[in-house]
């Protein structure tokens, strides 16, 4: 009564072991070693169903032999999968797969004397390694529906008066060692179907946060790979503050729970974007709309320069009535001087239509003046060569977009904070709408959209916001700039630190623990990352 009560507890114990565990392959090894325990067994082999009906091996243990493989032993299994049936017919001749086939639990008092099966490979086997298979007892794995998922079967019951394997005394697997295993049996394959379940709905979880990622990216050709590069970047960030022993970040941790959280956040960042209209994500020229309304302002430059060849004609036609030669002449010259000018307007124009990190004052008030030059419609209407909304686009001090453009782009991150916030995440994930809806926020309480400070911030949340600049700087897509060298970027990074924009601390981890190399690698072209010189670098601090 004392070893059944000891065994139940025992059952007990395992239960509780397989629930808590996450690890796919220690599940299995609780299972094995577990059913071995229950019943004294010797040895013992795991396997699970697959979708082509075979029995695959997943563990192969016999203490007495020092035999451990499969799970987290880091010794693979080579044997071949069972099939259950063999050219059309149901194999029955093996144990294991006859245990699935009938359903039933297969208890064999001695193998070499058992009657209906083959045990050819069983007795080489022991040929081979001296080994004595007796006593066998097998049991399919049946889960809450009822399905057979897969078998386990056990391998020489010990007898407990036995003091050494080596003298060990082998007994038949009793009626109780079965149904204690079959009772284990049974909660180990709902274990592992609850198991694959979880696992299933992760996956599924999480191809469809990547599947937003890839519609926000492939939306717009200028960003493709921002939202698969950005969660990479984040735990690059996060993984070297992990390590990270000094100033605040001392006491920073990361679990896996916090690590995979953060990973969900990264990837789910700019989810907002799906809501941004194309013609503002897509504007690669200051001046595009649905086309890009240069080649319009081209066919006006053209307008003018025919108007000055009629104007000069003209002029040429009175200088030559009273032959005047040097009217004639003056015109001409008005003429080559005018065409000069309307080409390096021309010019300046086209020039002005692409973004840039500045504009100066002096080309935007040039713009201003090309737009009061007069131009004359097909209807004979006189107007400004541009108009107030050409204008307001083409003096755009930085980037491409306007005021209201920037305002429905920043909006991305207000909605992304909504979609997520709707979101019923489990509480492992209930801070994935903070890590992702403050990477646009500045540390003096300037950013957007909360106007958060630096205390109001998490450190993922902050790690998230230099990962998301920091990408921008470097990447070779946009519309209106080529990806950065390391050294421009870093030196933006550290006058962005200086004006609290960033976390100081984190980007101290960025630089000492070269985390922008590690991308750069990754990432990055060849003749971007130059070489680094971290004393130059504005608003870093030493290292500790």
């Amino acid at each position: 009564m004392d070893d059944l009560i000891s065994k139940i507890a025992l059952l007990n114990e395992i239960g509780i072991a397989l629930s808590a565990e996450k690890n796919n392959q220690r599940v299995l090894e609780i299972i094995l070693d577990g059913a071995k325990k229950l019943t004294n067994s010797d040895g013992g082999t795991l396997y699970t169903l697959n979708e082509k009906d075979e029995l695959v091996f997943e563990m192969v243990s016999t203490d007495s032999l020092n035999i451990h493989m499969g799970g987290t032993t880091g010794h693979a299994i080579d044997f071949p999968p069972l099939p259950l049936h063999v050219n059309g017919k149901k194999n029955l001749s093996m144990v294991v797969t006859s245990a699935v086939l009938n359903d039933n639990t297969i208890n064999i008092h001695d193998a070499y004397d058992a009657e209906g099966f083959d045990f050819s490979g069983t007795r080489k086997f022991d040929e081979t390694t001296g080994y004595r298979t007796q006593s066998l007892l097998t049991i399919p794995m049946k889960n809450h529906k009822a399905e057979i998922i897969g078998v386990l079967q056990l391998i020489n019951s010990v007898s407990q008066d036995a003091s050494t394997y080596k003298a060990m005394h082998v007994v038949d697997f009793s009626s109780q060692d079965q149904k204690l295993a079959e009772s284990l049996a049974s909660q180990a394959a709902v274990a592992l179907t609850n198991k694959k379940l979880i696992d299933e709905q992760k996956a599924l979880f999480e191809a469809f946060i990547k599947l937003i990622a890839t519609a926000i990216d492939e939306k717009s050709p200028y960003t493709g790979g921002h939202c698969r590069r950005i969660p990479e970047l984040t735990m690059m960030i996060a993984d070297a503050c992990d390590r990270d022993e000094s100033g605040g970040l001392k006491d920073f941790t990361m679990t896996d729970k916090d690590r995979y959280e953060l990973m969900i956040a990264g990837w789910l960042h700019d989810c907002g974007k799906v809501t941004t209209p194309e013609y503002v994500i897509d504007k690669s020229t200051k001046l595009e709309t649905i086309y890009d309304r240069i080649n319009t302002i081209n066919e006006r430059f053209e307008v003018l320069k025919r108007d000055a060849k009629i104007k000069l004609l003209e002029k040429q036609l009175l200088a030559k009535a009273p032959s005047d030669d040097s009217l004639y002449a003056q015109a001409s010259d008005e003429y080559a001087k005018l065409i000069v000018q309307l080409n390096a307007d021309k010019a300046f124009i086209a020039k002005a239509n692409i973004g840039g990190e500045f504009m100066s004052p002096e080309m935007q008030q040039r713009v201003k003046t090309i737009a009061k030059y007069k131009i004359c419609n097909a209807e004979g209407v006189t107007r400004n060569f541009l108009d107030d909304e050409e204008v307001k686009n083409l003096i755009i001090a930085k980037g491409t977009l306007t005021d209201e453009e920037r305002l429905v782009i920043n909006n991305h991150i207000v909605v992304t904070i909504k979609m997520l916030d709707q979101l019923p995440f489990p509480k492992h994930l209930e801070n994935v709408p903070e890590y992702a809806g403050g990477h646009h926020e500045r540390m003096d309480g300037k950013g957007y959209p909360k106007g958060l400070t630096r205390e109001q911030m998490s450190w993922p949340a902050r790690m998230m916001g230099i990962a998301d600049i920091f990408e921008a700087l470097s990447a070779r897509d946009r519309p209106y700039k080529d990806g950065k060298k390391l050294t421009e970027c870093l030196n933006i990074l550290g006058k962005m630190c200086i004006d609290k924009h960033i976390d100081h601390e984190v980007f101290d981890v960025f630089v000492r623990e070269k985390v922008y190399l590690q991308y750069a690698k990754k990432f990055l072209t060849a003749d971007q990352i130059d070489e680094v010189e971290h004393s130059e670098i504005p608003g870093y601090l030493k290292p500790h």
